[in-house]
């Protein structure tokens, strides 16, 4: 009896860079979440203010932290809606822009689940940054004698 082969089919690149977007925010907002968690963070939060920063959560705050996740979560949906070329560079430049902003957020933070949570994004986004650079070229048709 001979052991039943499965053919593994390729996976178009759209579809790829997608998930990894959908598998970065959900570690984004998981890390948010359990945050919630925190003392520090909580009693902050119920006072207005964002724990161990000198932001106080108001209108401008929460429309800049809109603002500043749009971008990701705009890239699940674009990058199945762009040309590979517009999207290669779209995936290439906002995954190295939410690298740094992740990186920059992680200065003089102690929490390990924050940190393992941030380098985990930082991944996604690398992994992201990759499968942009390495897109496919165009096949071109052969030419007719």
């Amino acid at each position: 009896m001979t052991p039943r082969q499965y053919r593994d089919t390729p996976v178009d690149v759209k579809l790829v860079l997608c998930s990894l977007w959908v598998t970065m925010l959900f570690v984004f907002a998981y890390v948010d979440i359990f945050g919630l968690y925190r003392a520090d963070v909580l009693d902050a939060a119920l006072d207005g203010k964002m724990a161990t920063t000198a932001f106080t959560v108001n209108q401008v705050f929460l429309t800049s932290t809109l603002i500043y996740i749009l971008p990701p979560i705009l890239m699940v949906v674009l990058t199945l809606l762009l040309t590979p070329r517009v999207n290669r560079t779209v995936n290439i430049v906002v995954s190295f822009l939410y690298m740094i902003t992740i990186i920059v957020s992680c200065i003089g933070e102690t929490w390990i689940y924050y940190l393992v949570g941030s380098l985990i994004e930082v991944i996604l986004l690398a992994v992201i940054a990759r499968a942009a650079w390495k897109w496919p070229p165009p096949t071109v048709a052969p030419s007719l004698p």
